[in-house]
């Protein structure tokens, strides 16, 4: 899936991804490929990325929001 991971000064990160687990404001979630629509905020917490099985990446976020939308994925954090 699309991934653009983007704060309001700069991208963190824009590429494919496998798997995104988001500290959500109810708790921790993940969104794989072919993930229904969604729309959430995040709360503070870690963004864990994995890229592909030799790359996880994660992110010290300080809250934001998340859409995913036929396998685009926008996540705008503070």
């Amino acid at each position: 899936m699309k991934v653009k991971i983007t704060k309001p000064d700069s991208n963190l990160y824009e590429g494919e991804a496998q798997l995104l687990q988001l500290p959500g404001t109810g708790g921790i979630f993940e969104i794989m490929r072919h993930h229904a629509p969604i729309v959430s905020a995040l709360k503070k917490g870690t963004l864990r990325m994995v890229v592909n099985e030799a790359d996880t990446r994660t992110f010290e976020i300080r809250g934001g929001v998340v859409q995913c939308q036929n396998d685009e994925v926008l996540i705008l954090v503070q």
